[in-house]
Parts: structure tokens; sequence; C-alpha cells
């Protein structure tokens, strides 16, 4: 996966918008004002590419075990984001898996009125 893949995937669900909330290089993912997606620009320029992505709590931590590219969140909430390091032992499917149940995630917290909105 590379960083225009990513940014086309995001970009291909419903409702979500790019930013650049903290810094220059941290590139934010958001649905309804929420972010579910995080990576640094620097990381995919320095063949380190990464993303903090919102996951179930319980998957969190089977998702750890399985994937040594996969840790808990850096500078996020550990109990509910990873990190998921991109083109190492984490296949691009999994990690596209990931970043649907993090929108689907944010997605769901929203209020009905605000879903229904984005779902049009």
């Amino acid at each position: 996966m590379n960083i225009q893949q990513l940014y086309e995937l995001c970009l291909s669900k419903k409702g979500v918008t790019e930013h650049f909330p903290f810094d220059e290089d941290t590139l934010v993912f958001k649905v309804g004002g929420k972010m579910f997606c995080l990576t640094s620009l620097a990381g995919w320029e320095n063949g380190k590419p990464s993303l903090n992505l919102k996951c179930d709590p319980e998957e969190a931590l089977e998702l750890r075990a399985r994937y040594q590219g996969v840790q808990p969140g850096y500078h996020m909430s550990k109990k509910h984001w990873n990190t998921v390091s991109v083109n190492q032992d984490v296949e691009d499917k999994e990690v596209v898996k990931m970043l649907w149940h993090s929108y689907d995630l944010v997605f769901s917290s929203l209020s009905k009125k605000l879903q229904t909105e984005i779902s049009q």
C-alpha cells in the first residue's frame, strides 16, 4: 500500500474529510468531525509508514498478539487505538479491514441524525 492508495481508500467512504489539525505532517481522516485514521506523511517518505486506527478494545489486543506490526496507539488511547505498520507483516487486505473497522466504529458513534445526513 502507498499513501495515494490510502488517500483514495479513505476518501471513498461517505462523509470523509481530510485535515491537518496538529501540524503539517499528520494527515487526519475524519467522518462526522471525528478522527478514524491518522498518519505521518514523513513516515511514508522515510519508508516507515504507519496508521493510527480506532479499534474495539478486545480486537485490538488480538491484533497486537497476532501481528508484530500492530502496536498500542502512538500518542492515543492505548485501549481504543492501534498503530499499524504498513508494508510489514500485516497484509494490505488486513490493513484495509482495520481501516474500515475504524471508520465503522466512529460512524456508529455519531448521532443518528448525522449518520442519516452522511448516508444520503
